[in-house]
């Protein structure tokens, strides 16, 4: 059975061009999907952090200045961060790799990756 890999890639990222080359380097050929560009609905982040098994703050890059204006820290609503974060895909953590549609990692570090393929 083959794989079906998607990166959420922010090709300005070098960790997630170094997972995209992890990917190739191992014969997948991943559906990229430039999140900035992209941007992920609201559904789909909620699934995409149910294969995670985290929340929402935990996806957010926190040192994003955005982070800290948006006071996101503070909100305590999850459908506010939700919101939030399709507002400003800035704020995704990078990369995400999905593998079927069942399982997902933030390849950072990029020993989550290996655990997946």
């Amino acid at each position: 059975m083959i794989n079906k890999f998607t990166i959420w890639h922010n090709p300005r990222c070098s960790k997630s061009r170094q997972a995209l080359a992890v990917l190739t380097g191992n014969n997948c050929e991943p559906v990229i999907r430039e999140y900035l560009k992209d941007v992920p609905s609201e559904q789909e982040l909620l699934r995409v952090l149910k294969l995670l098994k985290i929340s929402p703050i935990d996806i957010c890059r926190q040192g994003e200045s955005v982070f800290k204006s948006l006071k996101i820290s503070e909100m305590g609503d999850n459908q506010a961060i939700i919101s939030a974060i399709v507002a400003n895909p800035i704020l995704i953590e990078r990369p995400i790799i999905i593998k079927d549609n069942e399982e997902a990692v933030i390849a950072r570090p990029m020993e989550n990756l290996e655990k997946i393929i």
